[in-house]
C-alpha cells in the first residue's frame, strides 16, 4: 500500500511537470515532424499553403484535419507558401488535465490520505497543489461558464469575464468523505476589481480541494510550535494578472472548534500559509469572511484554526460575574469617597492618595464599560469606524488604570524617602494627571495614528487591538508589565521598610511584624495592578487552563478588591464613616426631640 501510493504521487507529478510544458513543446518549426508513438509521421493538416496572393514575408494560418486541434502556420518567401509552425495535435490541454485531476482526486480520497505521511518528500503535496495550479493556468474556457472537472475531491470551474461583466463569484460544494454533509466554499470577484480589465474578454478559473488542507506541510516555521490545522476548503484561482483582489466565504469543516479563525493564502515559494496576504472580515460558529491578495505567488486560499485562542465557558462566567460585581464595588467605592471625603483629605499625601484612589476607581470602571460594549459589538455586524472608537476609549482607559498605580507607587516611595521637603499639592496633582492620562493618550494617539490608514488598528474578529498584523496590541503590553515590573519592586521597598524586629523581640512581636507585612503586600497587589503579572503566563504557548483562570478571576473582581483594600480596609475612611452614621443619627435625635418638645406639642394640640 505505501509503494503504491508513493509510485501514484510521484507519476501524478511527473505527469503534472510534462504537462505544464506542453503548450512549449508542440510548436514545430519548418520541416519537423510529429511522431506517432509507433514512429510514423503526422502532419494532421488538410492542406500545404494558403489562399490568396503570396506576398513576401506575408503570413497566414490554415485549421488541422478533421480530430486534430491546433493551426498550421504557412509564411510567404519567394513567391511561395511555406509552412512554418505546426500545432495539431490529437490530445488538447483539457482532456489532459481531465485524466490528470483523476489520478490528483484518487490520491487525495480520504482512503489515500493517511498514506501520504509514507512518502520521504515532505513537498510532495506543495508540489501537488502548485502543479494543478499551473496545469490549470493553461486551460482555455470556450463557453460562458463551464464545469471542467466535477470529481469528489477535486473540483475546476471557469468562466468568462470582461470590463463590463457584473461581480462573478465561484460556489463549490463538497463532501469531506462519503459520510459527511457537504461545505461550502465560494470565492467572488469584486466587481471593483473587473473595471480593470480590458474591453476584450478574459477567463477566470477556480479549483477546490477539500482534503489537500489536511496534507500540506508548512516549511521554515521557526516561530510557531503548534500546528495550525486547516478547517475548510482550499481554493485556488487563476486570474488576469491585473485583478489583485478577491473576497472568499467558508465553511467550517469542524465547527465544534473553539478557535479563532485566521484567513491565510499559501505561498508557494515559501512553502508556507501567509497571513499578512489576507484579512478576516467576518468570523462566526459556522462561517468565515475573508478579503484577500492575489499574487502569482500567492493562488490558493483557506482558513486556519489558531490553538492560541482560549473560549471557555468557565472563563465566561468568571468574566461576566466578576465585571458586574467589580462594576458595583467601584461605583460604591466612588460613593464612600465622596462621603469622606472632608474627613480624610488632611495632609498633601493623604490628599494625593485617596486623588489616586478616585481615579484608578474612575480609570476602571470606564475601561469595564467600554470593554462590554466591545464584546457587544463582537455579536453584531461590526461597524468598522465604530470599532476603531471603542477600542481607542478601552486601550486610552486600561492605559490610565496602569498610570493612575503607576503614580500611587510613586507616592508611597515619595512618602518613604522624602520627609522633610515636601512638594505643594499642586505640583503633585499636576504631576499625577499628567502621568495619569498625558501618557496614556499620547501611546494611544500615537498607536491608532500609525495603524489605523492600513486598516491594522484593530483584530478582525473583535474590537480590541491588533496582533496578528500590526502587533499594535504591544502598546498595551509593554506599557503595563512595565508598570507592574515597577510596582513590584516598590511593595518590596515597603515591606523591606515595614518596622523591624529589635534585639531581643518576642515571637509574639515577629508575628505581629509578619502578619503587618502580609497586610501591606496584601492591600498593595490589588491597588498596583500585580494582579495583572498572571498575564504572562497566558501569553506562553500550550499554557494550561487554570492560569487563564486565575487570571480572569483575580482581574475581572479588581474592582471589588480596590473597594475591599483600598475604601473598606482603611481604618481613616471606616472611623470617618462611623463619625458620618453617628452626625447623621445625632441629627436625627435632634430633629425628633425638637419635633416632641413642650412648645411644639403645644402647637399640634392647638392645631
Amino acid at each position: 500500500m505505501k509503494s503504491q501510493a508513493t509510485t501514484i504521487c510521484y507519476l501524478l507529478l511527473f505527469l503534472a511537470t510534462e504537462c505544464s510544458h506542453y503548450r512549449s513543446k508542440i510548436h514545430i518549426k519548418d520541416g519537423d515532424k510529429i511522431q506517432h508513438p509507433e514512429g510514423k509521421p503526422k502532419t494532421g493538416r488538410i492542406q500545404e499553403k494558403c489562399h490568396g496572393p503570396c506576398i513576401t514575408f506575408s503570413n497566414c494560418s490554415q485549421p488541422c484535419a478533421q480530430h486534430f486541434r491546433g493551426e498550421i502556420g504557412f509564411i510567404c518567401n519567394q513567391n511561395k507558401w511555406q509552412k512554418s509552425t505546426e500545432t495539431c495535435t490529437s490530445l488538447s490541454v483539457e482532456t489532459l488535465f481531465e485524466s490528470y485531476s483523476k489520478v490528483a482526486n484518487h490520491v487525495l480520497d480520504t482512503a489515500a490520505i493517511s498514506n501520504w505521511a509514507f512518502i520521504p518528500d515532505k513537498n510532495a503535496s506543495s508540489d501537488l497543489l502548485q502543479s494543478v495550479n499551473s496545469f490549470a493556468r493553461q486551460l482555455h474556457i470556450r463557453n460562458e461558464s463551464e464545469n471542467i472537472v466535477d470529481e469528489l475531491f477535486i473540483q475546476t470551474k471557469g468562466f468568462h469575464i470582461n470590463h463590463n461583466t457584473s461581480e462573478k463569484s465561484f460556489n463549490f460544494f463538497m463532501s469531506i468523505n462519503n459520510s459527511t454533509e457537504g461545505i461550502l466554499g465560494m470565492l467572488e470577484i469584486p466587481r471593483q476589481e473587473l473595471w480593470k480589465l480590458p474591453p476584450n474578454a478574459s477567463q477566470a478559473i477556480s479549483v477546490a480541494f477539500p482534503t489537500l488542507g489536511a496534507i500540506l506541510k508548512e516549511a521554515h516555521l521557526h516561530n510557531v510550535s503548534l500546528p495550525r490545522p486547516v478547517n475548510g476548503l482550499v481554493l485556488s484561482v487563476i486570474l488576469p494578472d491585473r485583478l489583485k483582489q478577491i473576497l472568499l466565504t467558508f465553511e467550517k469543516i469542524n465547527k465544534s472548534w473553539n478557535a479563532r479563525a485566521q484567513c491565510v493564502g499559501w505561498h508557494s515559494r515559501k512553502r508556507r500559509w501567509d497571513e499578512n496576504v489576507c484579512e478576516t472580515t467576518l468570523d462566526i460558529r459556522h462561517k468565515v469572511k475573508c478579503r484577500c491578495n492575489y499574487t502569482n505567488a500567492v493562488m490558493s486560499f483557506s482558513i486556519l484554526m489558531s490553538p492560541k485562542f482560549i473560549d471557555n465557558k468557565v472563563l465566561d462566567y468568571v468574566t461576566c460575574i466578576g465585571l458586574s460585581l467589580s462594576i458595583l464595588s467601584l461605583i460604591l467605592c466612588l460613593i464612600i469617597e465622596a462621603t469622606v471625603w472632608s474627613r480624610v483629605v488632611t495632609t498633601e499625601i493623604s490628599y494625593m492618595r485617596h486623588v489616586c484612589i478616585v481615579n484608578i476607581a474612575v480609570s476602571l470602571l470606564t475601561a469595564n464599560v467600554w470593554f462590554i460594549i466591545a464584546s457587544n459589538f463582537n455579536k453584531k455586524a461590526q461597524d468598522y469606524n465604530w470599532c476603531v472608537a471603542v477600542t481607542f476609549l478601552s486601550h486610552f482607559f486600561y492605559l490610565s488604570l496602569f498610570f493612575w498605580m503607576l503614580f500611587k507607587a510613586l507616592l508611597i516611595v515619595y512618602g518613604i524617602l522624602v520627609i522633610f521637603r515636601r512638594m505643594m499639592k499642586s505640583h503633585l496633582m499636576v504631576i499625577g494627571f499628567a502621568i495619569g492620562y498625558g501618557c496614556p493618550l499620547v501611546i494611544a494617539v500615537t498607536t491608532i495614528a500609525v495603524t489605523v490608514p492600513g486598516k491594522g488598528y484593530v483584530r478582525s474578529d473583535a474590537c480590541w487591538l491588533n496582533w496578528d498584523n500590526t502587533k499594535a496590541l504591544l502598546a498595551f503590553v509593554i506599557p503595563a508589565l512595565v508598570i507592574v515590573a515597577v510596582n513590584l519592586v516598590v511593595v518590596l521597598v515597603v515591606a523591606v521598610n515595614t518596622q523591624r524586629p529589635s534585639i531581643g523581640s518576642s515571637k509574639s512581636q515577629d508575628v505581629a511584624i509578619i502578619m503587618r507585612i502580609s497586610k501591606n503586600v496584601a492591600i498593595l497587589t490589588p491597588l498596583l495592578g500585580l494582579t495583572w503579572g498572571f498575564g504572562i503566563a497566558t501569553l506562553i504557548e500550550g499554557t494550561s487552563l487554570i492560569f487563564h483562570i486565575i487570571f480572569a478571576l483575580l482581574n475581572a473582581f479588581q474592582g471589588f478588591f480596590i473597594l475591599l483594600f483600598g475604601t473598606i480596609m482603611d481604618h481613616k475612611i471606616r472611623d470617618a464613616l462611623r463619625m458620618k452614621m453617628s452626625s447623621l443619627k445625632g441629627r436625627s435625635r435632634a430633629a425628633e426631640n425638637s419635633s416632641l418638645s413642650p412648645t411644639n406639642r403645644a402647637k399640634l394640640m392647638n392645631r
